[in-house]
C-alpha cells in the first residue's frame, strides 16, 4: 500500500499509470488476491509501447462463493436459495514521459456491479504522475483513482415500467391492488482514493538496494492512513515489508519476489501476506497475493 512513488512497470495501470511509461519493455501481468471471508480478486493487465506513448488494457474481477438468503424478520433460517455478488472493471491506459523527470498517465474504466439478479453499469477514471528529482532516485508520486459518479441500482420489483416511485402518494400505477413498490434507490459512491507518496533509494550498487517509501491515502469509504514500505534487492530477490497506519484493520505486510530471464521473456514471481488483525482468523484465512509479470 505504499507503492505510488515506486511503480515503474506494468502494475502501475493499478496503483499510479504514470508509472507505465517508466518501462522499456512490453509487458503481461496477471494477478490473483485470496481476501478475507472467502472473497477473491483476479487483475489482468497487458501494455504496448508506440512512438506515442505507452498503452495497456486491464480488467479486474472481484468474486465471493454463494451465500444463503435469510428472510428480513429473522436471520436464523435460510430460505434455501443462495446468491452472490461481483465486481468487474475494464480499463484502456495511456502514459507518456513528458521530461526526463516527469511522467504523467490516465486510465479510462467502464465498471460493472452484479449483486443477485440485479446490475449496475458506471464509468470512472484513474490520473496519476510522478516527478523524478534527480537525487537518490527520490520520486514524488500522485494518484487519484475511481474518480467518478455516484452508482444506483434501478429497480422495477412490480413491473409497471416506472422506477424511483413515491410509495406515500397513494398510487397504484401498474393496477395490481398494491401501492407502489419502488420506491427510491439509494446511490452509493465510488471507492474514490487520493494518494501522495515519496520514495527514494537507502541504498545502491551494482547488485543491491534498499528503497524506502511512504504514503498517504485518503479515501472516500474509510479513515485516512499512512503507509510505510521497504524493499531490499540483491541480484534477482527482492525482500518487501511494510506496515499500514491509523486503520484498525490495517496491519503488516511481507512478501518476495524473484526474476527468471529466459529465452522467450523475462518472469518475474511476486509473493505477499497480510494481518489484517482481527480479520485474519489465521496464516490460511489472511490476505495472500500472488502475481507473475511476463517482459519482453
Amino acid at each position: 500500500e505504499a507503492y505510488t512513488a515506486v511503480t515503474d512497470d506494468i502494475s502501475s495501470v493499478y496503483w499510479n499509470p504514470a508509472g507505465l511509461a517508466l518501462k522499456s519493455q512490453n509487458q503481461v501481468l496477471f494477478s490473483h488476491t485470496e481476501w478475507v471471508a472467502d472473497v477473491r480478486y483476479e487483475y489482468l493487465a497487458a501494455s504496448r509501447i508506440t512512438s506515442m506513448g505507452t498503452f495497456a488494457i486491464s480488467a479486474a474481477y472481484l468474486w465471493m462463493d454463494w451465500m444463503d438468503v435469510y428472510t428480513e424478520d429473522s436471520f436464523e433460517n435460510p430460505t434455501g436459495e443462495q446468491f452472490t455478488n461481483s465486481d468487474l472493471a475494464i480499463g484502456l491506459t495511456y502514459a507518456n514521459e513528458y521530461t526526463d523527470k516527469f511522467s504523467f498517465g490516465f486510465t479510462a474504466k467502464y465498471l460493472r456491479e452484479d449483486l443477485d439478479e440485479y446490475s449496475v453499469d458506471g464509468v470512472s477514471v484513474d490520473i496519476g504522475s510522478l516527478y523524478n528529482t534527480g537525487w537518490r532516485n527520490l520520486t514524488i508520486g500522485m494518484s487519484l483513482r475511481n474518480f467518478g459518479q455516484d452508482l444506483k441500482y434501478e429497480l422495477d420489483n412490480d413491473n409497471d415500467g416506472d422506477l424511483d416511485e413515491d410509495p406515500f402518494d397513494l398510487l397504484d400505477n401498474d393496477g395490481d391492488g398494491l401501492i407502489d413498490e419502488d420506491r427510491e434507490e439509494v446511490p452509493f459512491k465510488l471507492p474514490m482514493n487520493f494518494s501522495l507518496g515519496v520514495a527514494i533509494d537507502l541504498y545502491r550498487t551494482d547488485q543491491q538496494s534498499l528503497i524506502s517509501s511512504v504514503q498517504l491515502d485518503n479515501c472516500v469509504d474509510r479513515m485516512e492512513t499512512y503507509n510505510l514500505g521497504f524493499e531490499y534487492q540483491v541480484g534477482t530477490l527482492k525482500l518487501r515489508a511494510g506496515k499500514q497506519f491509523l486503520l484498525d484493520a490495517a496491519g503488516f505486510s511481507a512478501g518476495f519476489g524473484v526474476k527468471i530471464p529466459t529465452s522467450f521473456a523475462i518472469f518475474d514471481l511476486d509473493y505477499s501476506y497480510t494481518d489484517m488483525g482481527d480479520l485474519s482468523e489465521d496464516f490460511v484465512n489472511s490476505p495472500h497475493r500472488v502475481s507473475l509479470k511476463l517482459s519482453f
